[in-house]
């Protein structure tokens, strides 16, 4: 049976390979000046912000229970990270949005758009690393199962 926390294993992915693309895009659309990167970027930060939704959400329902013993600090920060992740991709895809659709292109509005976008990388990074560290530093989520042993040697 899958539970949440394979759920949220093969969820999270996607956001963070939609956003590291988008931003590597709305990088190459700076240097080429090209509307394809520029628009590539765009509608990768739309998916991607959905994704961290989805991604925050199943994350919620792979941490219950673990409110307490070792795990609970990394969790927090893990949460914590996670949260401040939805809210700068929420916020950034909104303002993207809103330039897109009012057509106001300005100086400003540029590069507050890649401050934006760059403090969102800088925030999946963290998340994407406590997140690791609860995996293969701390166990979270880990079922092991050891084979059968038997007792008869292979030449009985």
């Amino acid at each position: 049976m899958i539970s949440a926390t394979h759920i949220h294993a093969m969820v999270i992915h996607f956001p963070i390979a939609l956003l590291m693309v988008g931003f590597l895009s709305e990088v190459l659309a700076l240097i080429s000046k090209k509307d394809f990167f520029k628009n590539t970027a765009f509608f990768l930060l739309l998916l991607g912000a959905l994704g961290a939704i989805a991604a925050y959400i199943s994350g919620g329902y792979a941490g219950d229970g673990i409110e307490d013993g070792p795990l609970k600090q990394p969790i927090e920060l893990h949460e914590a990270a996670a949260t401040l992740t939805l809210w700068l991709s929420i916020v950034t895809a909104l303002f993207r949005v809103v330039i897109y659709f009012f057509n106001y292109n300005r100086a400003w509005t540029k590069w507050l758009g890649i401050l934006l976008f760059t403090a969102l990388i800088g925030s999946v990074v963290r998340t994407a690393y406590l997140g690791g560290q609860l995996v293969y530093a701390h166990g979270a989520g880990v079922e092991l199962t050891l084979p059968e042993f038997n007792n008869s040697s292979p030449e009985e």
